[in-house]
């Protein structure tokens, strides 16, 4: 900067001018700090999988230049981000998150900077990406040592603690057209989650049973309320009720005593307007208004908007200085919001009073705050609570990173009973979780029906054919003979004669696998001039058999465990060793299955499945050990419950035929059928594979 002067002046003057340029400069700087600081976090979205990775989503004004760099702490485990320049919009510090290892996330804003800490069940790995004004962080568990992966699991519930149970079920119209579901218990006091998931109301009631009756789909559209439909049904120990609404509308819900009522209402036309302004106006809702100021006081502002709103707006000591704006038709909470980052101010909403201070301030009194808190944590007694342990066993459940620094836990695995010593909130973080984990580990009954159809078909047509003299002339004929190979002679005087003074010998051959043998009808034909006979017999064979081998393995496991049932034989064998001796060896020809099923959030089943049947074969000879002949399927297949799926099926198909015939003679038409057999064979196979899953209920019942 350069400074010139002219004229006539003073040394007051001068002073006066270099005061004046000063403060100029030190404006200029706070000014292009404060448009470098414009930047904020205005909403973070925490999500959680099935596979237990964890999101979170920041949304910032505008994309960030460098992306932070996360720093893991222990004891407790936690993971914190620093974002430089960015400011707090939230309207709050600590964000809860609904389930997994991922706990709550603490948003602290000292000065220009604001830390994002994400407090943690457990270590877990982390990357971080960004996307326009949108910042990732992702979070997935790794594996500690033995002793921190020690989890706790409850043993099942003595069968002598009375639980709660639903009495009845009715809905009506409310006098405002609300839709209410009206529940009553016998247990007063119990633990019931309603949660929203898109246009459906759960709600859990924990610990409770389900009468027979009550299980069943109730439709309500005709009352002319949001609720559409409401389904009651037993998940684990739990019971669920799921009521799906139309429209748009909001819920509520309260307990007394042993009943339960949900309402659900629709919006008005004015909270309509209010919803829709909102997704208009990128989240503000308030009414419209136009602001036209200049270098008016900050003060002064927050004075108009308090008198438009209603709303009583405290403004700290040190909330000062001037601006100029122009703002027509804008929610007068963005109008707000632009005034208090023109300034670097802050804001904090508790009912119907606003309080702004400089953000620096406002985050250093937040931060005594939680500082006192953490110190009246320190300084709370302990208590002790005593957890019975309902369905699984003391050591499939992880408590780390629950407890205070001050808090134990002691596992007793004789009476499946968790001891835990720490101050009241955190008693109540593991009440919780044992609550929302404590359930019936589901169980599925898989069945497989294993079926080989056979069909077989053949059909042997022969003759034998000779002539004889009558008249005691010996055995001298004259004729033709053969064999089933076809061979065949011409001969006089008997010197190729066939059994039964037949010179064709060629017979339907007996089919495989039958004791007798073919039919035959045997013919003499007598020439009286000369007293020769000839002798014709005529044997035909045809056999059909029809056949089906069922085997229906099935097997009971729990979710995500493997099971295997086998049934059969095992077949020794002799092998030679290196140094010539003999060895009794042993294989298997065995009915098996194998199956590893996986219950999916929407009750289907998924199962990794390995089906076999072997049977010994026939052996080919003495030193060789028998054939085992194999069917197996191996696969991975989704059934709903109760479906049958074909995973596998083998057709197979034989077709033969053989015809034996004297050369020549056999290719005479019609005569020829004398001197000649045939053999025909037709043999069909087929293997089908069915598997049914069912999932049991918690009394081992098929669902």
């Amino acid at each position: 900067m350069k400074l010139s002067l002219t004229g006539n002046y003073s040394l007051g003057g001068v002073i006066t001018v270099w005061i004046l340029c000063i403060s100029a400069l030190i404006t200029t700087v706070q000014s292009a700090r404060a448009d470098e600081a414009q930047n904020s976090i205005r909403t973070i979205d925490l999500s959680t999988f099935l596979n237990g990775e964890v999101i979170a989503k920041l949304t910032l004004d505008k994309p960030l230049v460098n992306l932070p760099v996360g720093m893991v702490l222990d004891n407790p485990h936690r993971i914190y981000f620093d974002f430089y320049n960015v400011s707090n919009k939230l309207g709050k510090n600590v964000q809860e998150a609904a389930e997994g290892d991922l706990r709550s996330a603490n948003i602290i804003q000292v000065g220009d900077r604001t830390r994002v800490v994400l407090n943690l069940a457990r270590l877990m790995r982390h990357d971080i990406r960004a996307e326009n004004n949108l910042v990732f962080i992702r979070l997935v568990s790794v594996a500690e040592n033995s002793a921190s992966n020690a989890v706790v699991r409850f043993a099942e519930e003595s069968p002598n603690k009375r639980m709660n149970s639903l009495q009845d079920i009715d809905f009506r119209r409310g006098p405002n057209g609300e839709g209410r579901v009206e529940v009553d218990m016998t247990k007063a006091g119990m633990s019931v989650d309603v949660q929203q998931q898109g246009e459906d109301i759960i709600v859990e009631f924990f610990d409770t049973l389900l009468p027979a009756s009550l299980i069943r789909r109730y439709d309500v559209m005709d009352f002319a309320t949001p609720i559409h439909t409401i389904e009651t049904f037993k998940k684990g120990d739990n019971v669920r009720m799921l009521v799906k609404a139309g429209g748009r509308w909001e819920h509520s819900a309260r307990q007394s005593g042993t009943r339960f009522v949900l309402d659900v209402r629709a919006l008005s036309e004015d909270e309509e307007e209010q919803a829709k302004r909102k997704r208009v106006y990128g989240g503000y809702t308030g009414e419209r208004l136009s602001l036209n100021f200049q270098d008016v006081e900050v003060r002064a502002v927050l004075q108009v908007i308090a008198d438009f709103t209603n709303l009583n707006i405290i403004a700290s000591d040190s909330v000062g200085g001037n601006l100029t704006l122009r703002l027509k038709d804008v929610p007068w909470d963005q109008a707000l919001d632009i005034v208090l980052q023109a300034h670097d101010l802050d804001k904090r909403k508790n009912g119907n009073v606003i309080f702004v201070a400089p953000r620096k301030e406002m985050a250093d009194r937040e931060l005594l705050d939680l500082e006192a808190k953490m110190q009246i944590t320190e300084m709370e007694p302990l208590r002790s609570e005593i957890y019975h342990l309902n369905h699984r066993r003391v050591n499939s459940m992880s408590f780390e990173g629950m407890l205070s620094q001050r808090g134990t836990i002691n596992i007793d695995e004789i009476s499946n009973t968790i001891t835990v010593t720490d101050i009241p909130v955190r008693l109540e973080e593991v009440r919780k979780r044992i609550q929302r984990l404590d359930v019936f580990e589901r169980q599925v009954m898989i069945e497989a029906r294993i079926v080989e159809a056979i069909e077989t078909f053949s059909r042997n047509l022969g003759a034998r054919f000779g002539i004889q003299n009558a008249t005691g002339l010996g055995d001298q004929r004259l004729g033709i003979s053969g064999s089933a190979t076809g061979s065949s002679a011409l001969a006089g005087g008997g010197a190729a004669g066939g059994a039964n003074n037949l010179n064709v010998n060629l017979p339907a051959a007996a089919a495989t696998g039958l004791l007798g043998g073919p039919a035959a009808l045997g013919l003499s034909l007598m020439k009286i001039n000369n007293g020769r006979l000839i002798n014709l017999e005529l044997s035909a064979l045809e056999t059909d058999r029809k056949g089906r081998v069922i085997a229906s393995p099935r097997v009971v496991t729990a979710h995500g465990i493997e099971a295997i049932i086998e049934q059969g034989d095992r077949v020794p064998y002799q092998q030679a060793t290196s140094s010539g001796a003999t060895s009794i060896r042993f294989m298997d020809a065995t009915l098996r299955l194998k199956v590893k099923p996986l219950i999916t959030h929407n009750g289907q089943i998924d199962m990794e499945l390995n089906v076999n049947q072997d049977k010994i074969g026939v052996p080919i000879n003495q030193f060789l050990p028998p054939p085992i002949n194999t069917k197996q399927v191996t696969t991975k297949v989704l059934v709903e419950n109760g479906g049958t799926v074909v995973i596998g099926g083998i057709f197979d198909r034989t077709e033969n035929e053989v015809v034996n015939k004297v050369p020549m003679l056999g290719d005479i038409p019609v005569l020829g059928n004398v001197f000649k057999n045939t053999s025909k064979q037709d043999d069909k196979r087929e293997l089908l594979i069915f598997v049914t899953p069912r999932i049991l209920s918690d009394s081992l019942n098929l669902q």
